[in-house]
């Protein structure tokens, strides 16, 4: 399964959470919050249905890295593809998701 990440995922990912991330957490925990991605990204790629659609939005899954920090995907099986739409800090409101 090809996995590609949009520029709203990417910016959300390095410019928002892991800049935020190496301001106010440690290193080991930085490195283990990027394991946690990888790991959750690697398991949505072996089972792209693993997580429930979100709301009205069809085909757009939400998967938990943390309690915090969601992952928004679309899963696109003619295209044999996962795409990353964005990671999501759960304290924010939900209504400014745009997809």
């Amino acid at each position: 399964m090809k996995v590609r990440w949009t520029t709203t995922a990417r910016q959300s990912y390095f410019f928002s959470i892991l800049d935020y991330l190496e301001q106010s957490w440690s290193k080991r925990e930085v490195i283990s919050f990027i394991d946690e991605v990888n790991i959750l990204v690697d398991q949505i790629c072996h089972h792209p249905k693993m997580f429930q659609e979100s709301g009205n939005k069809r085909q757009i899954r939400k998967g938990f890295v943390t309690k915090d920090v969601s992952l928004y995907y679309r899963y696109r099986p003619h295209k044999k593809e996962i795409e990353l739409l964005t990671l999501w800090d759960n304290r924010q409101n939900p209504e400014k998701l745009n997809f």
